[in-house]
């Protein structure tokens, strides 16, 4: 089954087609980051701007990489929730037109899930059930995912999530949107230690995690630094700060992993790239003796592929939707 799939949720046009859920065919992706950079963060209405101007010749791309022709499309997979809404519903009424002149079936994805599905596509012996931690610029989850499409939220971050902070940290320390890549070669040059960060605990939640005070505290000192004209260890404070957002994440998902009973996790999403995490993941699990998936970095950020490969599982549970399919803001990976 080939599924013709698209993803606009933030500001990276994407379109892929995907067979059978696990065999990329291809995976064309239109980023906007160099735009956006000069604003040091997505702007909305450009993004939704530059999707349309974007996603039809992508979309003829996508098919021309796949050697395939409309008829050989089976389904139309596409984000509907959560993201920018101006930019899902571009992505989204674009879906739609495609559906319906193809005549196929419109497969709605939620955009973690599809972050989650990318290790059906690095690790075709994955399947369910198994633990997720789905981290990214606009969530941090920790999921039981329990099959294909019945996926539970144990814990969540309370406020920012853990990208967001990354990027506003990469800010402080004059570093360029997006900022996780430059964060994580910035932090590569130190062994840190050097600056005390908070460590958020969420009283009556021990799954659940808070990053807006350890965002505050790097916005803090660096302003501090400045006022007092002492010089900042940018180095040292890139990598403390990993370290912190680390210290939040692993150990609440090997507790997670712990209550569930189960073997193997997965990583998520564009944070799933930085080294320090990945480094930490594997540690801990290498401990605990589970098996942990850690996606290629390619299949961390946001893309088409793996919108297809979620949908391939959504079309197989009959959650196909009709054309007053609407486009959500925010919405439980659970719906």
């Amino acid at each position: 089954m080939k599924i013709l799939a698209f993803e606009s949720s933030c500001d990276e046009t994407a379109v892929a087609v995907v067979e059978d859920g696990r065999k990329v065919l291809s995976d064309a992706i239109a980023s906007q980051a160099d735009l956006h950079a000069l604003y040091g963060g997505v702007v909305p209405e450009i993004a939704s701007r530059k999707h349309v101007e974007a996603i039809a010749a992508l979309t003829e791309k996508a098919l021309a990489d796949a050697g395939c022709t409309r008829a050989d499309i089976d389904a139309v997979a596409v984000t509907y929730a959560p993201g920018l809404i101006g930019a899902v519903l571009v992505g989204l009424s674009f879906a739609k037109s495609v559906a319906y002149g193809l005549g196929v079936p419109l497969i709605p994805v939620h955009h973690i899930r599809g972050h989650i599905a990318a290790n059906y596509l690095a690790f075709p012996e994955l399947e369910p059930p198994f633990l997720a931690l789905a981290i990214s610029g606009g969530n941090t989850l920790i999921v039981d995912v329990r099959d294909y499409t019945d996926m539970v939220i144990l814990g969540a971050t309370r406020d920012d999530a853990a990208g967001e902070c990354f990027d506003k940290a990469a800010r402080v320390l004059g570093l360029p949107y997006p900022g996780g890549a430059p964060m994580d070669k910035l932090a590569q040059q130190s062994v840190g230690g050097v600056y005390q960060l908070p460590h958020a605990h969420v009283d009556g939640a021990p799954l659940d995690m808070s990053f807006s005070g350890l965002k505050t505290a790097v916005v803090n000192l660096a302003h501090h630094a400045e006022q007092v004209g002492e010089e900042l260890d940018r180095a040292a404070l890139a990598r403390d700060f990993a370290q912190a957002v680390s210290d939040t994440l692993v150990p609440r998902a090997m507790e997670a992993l712990r209550q569930t009973g189960y073997k193997t996790m997965a990583a998520a999403g564009g944070v799933a790239a930085n080294s320090v995490i990945r480094g930490d993941l594997e540690r801990a699990c290498g401990k605990a003796g589970c098996k942990l998936y850690l996606p290629p970095l390619k299949l961390c950020g946001d893309n088409g592929a793996m919108i297809g490969a979620q949908g391939y599982y959504e079309y197989l549970a009959g959650n196909a939707a009709s054309m007053d399919l609407n486009a959500y803001a925010t919405r439980d990976i659970a719906e």
